[in-house]
């Protein structure tokens, strides 16, 4: 633990103090002084009412383990049951109809559907080439994916394949006969491109002359109209960029000198201090706190090694055409950033207060993350974030209005104490706990003049609804949740919900990620349900994905997406509180037992493993078939939820559990082999991060919510101490 810093009555760790005085707060007309003086107030305000809405969810929870537990070996009552719930508070009435009003925002947010892309903070690194993903080669994202096939000599391994690279090629103009069509012919017809008096005229292999079939698509060019090196086009408010090279290695071999397109992929970015980081102290908090400054004043860098050279990365310049009439236009080179907040759970020992206890991470997070941001609205930077002055934070993991309220009161203080002007400050709603969930629409109410996002969690989700009905009863496999009416009427839920109060063209709403970042052939063919839900935006684990999944936002309008969905009636409040109950345990055979308890124990001796010895707070982690997956806090919740819940049932014992953890400790280690830091948990079985995997299942029903932050907080603390 670093020293300490009196600030007034705040007792701050030298590391963060230091931090804030020689590079947040110069070129800000904020002093040292001025900033723990207002951090203090503010704690002095809000700390109190943090710990009540923290002891609320205590209560509710034990009440509704109470109506289960005497209702044991009864059938469930799902009218009682409803009934009950609205009678506790947990369900609260739904007001009258409103729309949202919040101004001030960006367009990607507002009117741009696209891929979003989350990425922890931590890393300045993935965090530069997260906000780089604005644009991506569609060239390079198949080229180097299972999107094509490797049948026929298409082999991707060792140096250039050109009948790989044909197929590339042939999915592009495909892509753009679909997306940006001409009136006559089709791409592989195309030798050649002009600008003249404003339009675009194509070059056809019939000696003809063609254009596109909407001449509004064309934006704009670089290079000389006669000879263009790059044709800029738009389809569903997302751009397209022909580059055009014939002396280029792949250009000297189209007929057009085409050598890539260009894809506007991720429009936002999601900078994230939550579940993708393992941030649990000074040093810490610190670090991701920097990167988050990097950002915003536009000057972040990472230098690392390739092969045999050094490479430093920073953030994109805007990218400059030339539009139909010759003017100068200029298109953001960079994703928008949002900035993910933690939740109202956890404390940090970067502060202690004047009672010597350590600080609320979430209150520390939102006077830090929009101090920081300050240096964007004032445009000192090197370049820009928000055109319109706007700060955008993603709040996870709130249960209900109550708590909304509260972020929205301590957003409007930091405003006031930093002099920030009011509202200046979004808000995203993680709609990821079934609290808030149900009572949805009061919650955007409270945020109506600050909200910008909402989306389905729904692996936080399920962990939560596993974890609220734990009394009820054995809940059914992992694998068939997905499957369940709660979790389909959920996603509809929460669309139906931002239609109604009025979301569209003002604010995001989004869906979940695609978990499995070598699969993108996967992902391509089932990732286009979200944009044909109505979904503006939804995650993706990589810049590639991000490209990919762009594919499908020029595939489907979700505007008019919207405009269907908005005429359906709303998804039923009964259906999404159906708890997903397995009512006959003797289904289950002892090998389905045990390979659920394999799959699940694996998941999380993945993950715990890397987030307590490494400090890594997400990543891709083998499965038990050796897929590798995108693990972070939220899919680590569900696995130790689904082992206590059939612990508590007995559908297991708890020797069961702790043999399968020291098996599949030992088929981790053998996935790990080959990683020079990684610390074998086999063949003692007696380190920090397996007593931490084996305490998030043995004792994952006495956590807050079935939240894994205090156990692998207080693991890595030890571990790092």
């Amino acid at each position: 633990m670093s020293q300490r810093i009196k600030n007034g009555n705040l007792q701050v760790s030298s590391e963060l103090d230091s931090f804030l005085r020689d590079e947040v707060l110069p070129g800000l007309d904020i002093t040292p002084e001025q900033f723990w003086s207002s951090f203090e107030k503010i704690l002095i305000e809000f700390k109190s009412r943090n710990i009540s809405l923290l002891e609320e969810r205590k209560n509710l929870q034990k009440q509704i383990d109470d109506w289960h537990l005497e209702r044991r070996g009864e059938a469930h009552n799902q009218k009682e049951y409803i009934q009950f719930l609205k009678e506790i508070g947990y369900l609260k009435a739904e007001g009258d109809d409103f729309e949202i009003t919040t101004e001030n925002v960006d367009d990607e947010i507002s009117k741009v559907a696209g891929a979003q892309l989350v990425v922890p903070v931590m890393n300045a690194r993935f965090s530069l080439n997260a906000a780089n993903a604005r644009w991506g080669s569609l060239y390079d994202a198949l080229y180097g994916t299972d999107m094509i096939s490797e049948e026929d000599g298409a082999d991707r391994s060792g140096p250039y394949n050109p009948i790989r690279g044909n197929k590339v090629i042939q999915f592009s103009k495909s892509f753009l006969d679909d997306s940006v069509p001409l009136a006559n012919g089709k791409y592989n017809d195309v030798t050649g491109f002009k600008v003249k008096n404003g339009n675009l005229e194509i070059n056809v292999s019939d000696q003809s002359v063609s254009t596109l079939s909407d001449e509004s698509q064309f934006i704009g060019f670089t290079g000389d109209a006669d000879n263009p090196s790059s044709i800029l086009l738009k389809n569903n408010n997302l751009h397209i960029e022909i580059q055009v090279d014939n002396k280029d290695s792949v250009g000297k071999d189209d007929p057009a000198g085409i050598k890539d397109v260009v894809l506007e992929s991720a429009v936002t970015t999601i900078q994230d201090l939550e579940d993708s980081v393992a941030a649990v102290d000074a040093e810490d908090k610190a670090l991701a706190y920097k990167n988050w400054l990097g950002l915003m004043k536009g000057d972040l860098e990472e230098s690392f090694i390739k092969g045999d050279e050094k490479l430093t990365r920073s953030l994109n310049q805007d990218r400059l055409y030339s539009n139909k009439d010759g003017e100068d236009i200029s298109l953001p080179g960079r994703s928008v950033l949002l900035v993910r907040n933690v939740g109202h759970l956890m404390t940090n020992p970067a502060i202690l207060d004047i009672e010597g206890d350590e600080v609320p991470e979430g209150i520390m997070d939102a006077m830090f993350t929009i101090c920081i941001a300050k240096h964007d609205l004032l445009k000192k930077g090197k370049l820009a974030n928000s055109r319109t002055g706007s700060v955008y934070i993603v709040k996870p993991k709130m249960h209900g209005p109550d708590e909304v309220q509260f972020t929205c009161d301590l957003f409007s203080r930091v405003e006031e104490e930093l002099r920030i002007d009011p509202l200046t400050v979004k808000i995203g709603i993680m709609d990821e706990e079934r609290r808030t969930t149900v009572n949805l629409k009061e919650c955007i109410r409270v945020a109506k003049d600050r909200i910008i996002f909402i989306n389905t969690g729904f692996l936080d989700r399920t962990g939560d609804e596993i974890h609220t009905s734990m009394e009820a009863g054995p809940v059914i496999p992992k694998a068939q949740m997905k499957q369940q009416s709660w979790i389909n009427a959920y996603e509809d839920w929460n669309v139906d919900v931002g239609l109604e109060t009025g979301f569209q063209g003002k604010a995001q709403i989004g869906k979940g990620m695609w978990a499995m970042p070598d699969e993108m052939l996967g992902m391509y063919e089932n990732k286009s349900m979200h944009p044909e839900a109505g979904a503006n935006c939804a995650w993706v684990p990589s810049p590639t994905a991000a490209t990919l999944h762009a594919i499908h936002y020029h595939q489907v309008s979700v505007s008019k997406q919207q405009d269907m969905i908005a005429t359906r009636e709303r998804a039923s409040i009964e259906d999404i509180l159906t708890i997903p109950i397995l009512e006959d345990i003797s289904i289950l055979s002892d090998e389905d037992i045990q390979a659920e308890l394999d799959n699940n124990c694996q998941g999380i001796l993945g993950y715990v493993v890397r987030w307590v010895d490494l400090g890594v707070g997400c990543s891709k982690v083998p499965d038990i078939n050796n897929v590798g997956l995108m693990e972070d806090r939220a899919t680590c919740r569900i696995s130790s939820q689904h082992i206590a819940n059939w612990l508590h049932h007995g559908v297991c014992s708890k020797e069961q559990v702790l043999e399968t953890m020291k098996k599949m400790a030992i088929i981790v280690d053998e996935q790990n082999a080959s990683d020079p830091d990684y610390i074998n948990m086999s063949p003692d079985f007696d380190g920090i991060a397996f007593s931490a995997a084996v305490d998030l299942a043995v004792e994952g029903r006495s956590q807050p919510s079935g939240y894994t932050e205090p156990i692998l907080h207080s693991k890595r603390l030890k571990y790092k101490s």
